[in-house]
Formats: structure tokens, sequence, C-alpha cells
């Protein structure tokens, strides 16, 4: 006698089939944000970076490859990106708030993403990483909390979640990827799709002055002059971690949050009919 049909959504056949993609899709986005309601998280700061830096301490010891001679330089940006995590993560365990504020977020991978999640843990707080499956470089590292990992098949799904929790974005020297992220998060800005400022630092001048140069779209006239100041430069972990700070101070906290519903208040954009804010736990 043949196996009884199950039931279409517990159908692993169907599930995985070219006509169950907008269920797979879907899924990306209801079950991550399942798990940032039971976890209380209602806002993040977001770090990108290169998945190819190393500790200090995995250079010095011979375990890290060459990277072109630059594996001390890397290095660097590692131990700067741990500690403005540990930083800005110290401060919001500080704050006296009902929720997870400024949660540092990565995507979970090794290199920046394992730096930030690092400082982070070290600093007794939580972390999330929004991990994706690559043939090469991405491995989800030790240092994100637990049942905040996450693992995503679509980019696009994984970038909605980076871009719609974030009050703000730090930034650090990378590869395609990392500039995948800051255009992204650069258009979101310019376009005023966010209900709130977001800040944008780039961290580290050397490598952003030498392979970012956005003046001639400003001589072209395919972007504003003002558009060139919708990001920062910083150099320091104090210094990048002031600016977070004072930003933060400004448009998150002294800014009181219309009333709306006692759960994270997550993933607002600004309405095209009022220019008001709209959130996945109040109206769609």
């Amino acid at each position: 006698m043949d196996q009884a049909q199950p039931l279409a959504y517990l159908d692993a056949q169907f599930l995985e089939s070219d006509e169950a993609r907008p269920l797979r899709i879907l899924s990306e986005y209801v079950e991550p944000l399942r798990r940032f309601k039971a976890e209380n998280i209602e806002d993040t700061v977001v770090f990108f970076g290169s998945a190819r830096m190393h500790s200090r301490e995995d250079v010095d010891n011979g375990k890290a490859p060459a990277l072109n001679g630059k594996a001390h330089e890397w290095a660097s940006y590692y131990e700067d990106a741990r500690e403005v995590a540990r930083q800005l993560t110290s401060w919001s365990l500080s704050l006296d708030a009902p929720h997870h504020r400024f949660v540092v977020c990565t995507g979970g991978g090794p290199g920046i993403m394992e730096a930030a999640n690092r400082g982070a843990s070290e600093a007794g707080g939580k972390s999330i990483g929004l991990n994706i499956a690559l043939p090469v470089e991405q491995g989800p590292n030790p240092f994100i909390s637990k049942g905040l990992q996450f693992e995503f098949h679509y980019f696009f799904m994984r970038k909605f979640w980076m871009a719609y929790l974030a009050k703000a974005l730090v930034v650090f020297p990378g590869g395609f990827g990392t500039l995948d992220e800051l255009f992204e998060s650069l258009t979101l800005v310019q376009t005023q799709k966010l209900d709130r400022p977001m800040l944008i630092l780039l961290y580290g001048s050397d490598y952003w002055d030498s392979i970012l140069k956005l003046d001639p779209m400003v001589q072209w006239g395919a972007v504003a002059p003002g558009d060139l100041s919708l990001f920062q430069r910083v150099d320091t972990p104090a210094d990048a971690f002031a600016r977070l700070k004072a930003h933060l101070l400004q448009h998150c906290l002294e800014c009181p949050e219309p009333s709306g519903p006692a759960a994270p208040r997550i993933a607002r954009t600004r309405s095209r009919r009022r220019g008001v804010g709209r959130t996945l736990n109040g109206h769609a």
C-alpha cells in the first residue's frame, strides 16, 4: 500500500521545487522576524568588511595568508572592528531600555564579521550573524550569540534584514561584497527610504581614499555635491564609537517613538503617502 501523501507544507519534495520558491522566500522573512521578536531585538548597528582578514594573533603566529604582504595591516582593521564592537556593546548594555538596542550585526562569517561578533561577545552582549552559504570564505563564526545565527539562501532576503534593522553602519575595508552593501545602503539614505537618518562610517581612510574616488560623479552630475556627505570617514575606534554614540543618542534615543505595539519596533520605512514610518509589527 502506498504511503500516505504528506500535507503540502510537510512535503519536502514540494518545498524544494521551483513552484514553492515564493514560500522559501517568505520563510526567510517570517522566520527571522519571529526570532528577533523572541530575542527582544529592537535595532542594530551593522559591521561590513572583508572576510579575508585575520586577528593579529593569527598573523603573528603564521596562521594567516600573506595577502600581498598586507596581512598586518588587515589585522589592524580586525582588531579595530573588535574594539569598536566591544565599546558599542558595553555602552548599549548600560542603557535603560526594555529591548536590546543597537545590537552588533554582521554577515556572520570570518574576517571583519568575526571581529565584530567577537568584540560584542567579549563585552557580554548579544550579536547577530546573518550567514549565507557560499562556495568560498563563508561559514558562521563562533562568536555569534545563541539563537541569533541565521542561514540564508537568498542574498536579497539577507540584505533586507541587514538594512531594515540598522540604525548605523560601520564599513571596514573589503571587496565587492562590502562595496555592494555600502552602495545599497547609500542608495536607501540618498532616496530617503528610511524614516530616520542612518549614520554610515567608512573606517580606514588610507584604504577608502585610494579606492573610493567619487568626485567625478559630482562633476558629471550623476550625484549631488551633498551626496558625498552621506558618509563619514573615521580612523580610530575612539572616533568611530564617539560618532556612533552621538548619532544614536540624537536620532534614536532622544526622539520619542510614535505610539504602537509593545514588541520591538523594527523594519521601519517611509510611507509613500505621508512620509510616516511604518513597521513590521504595526501596519503593513
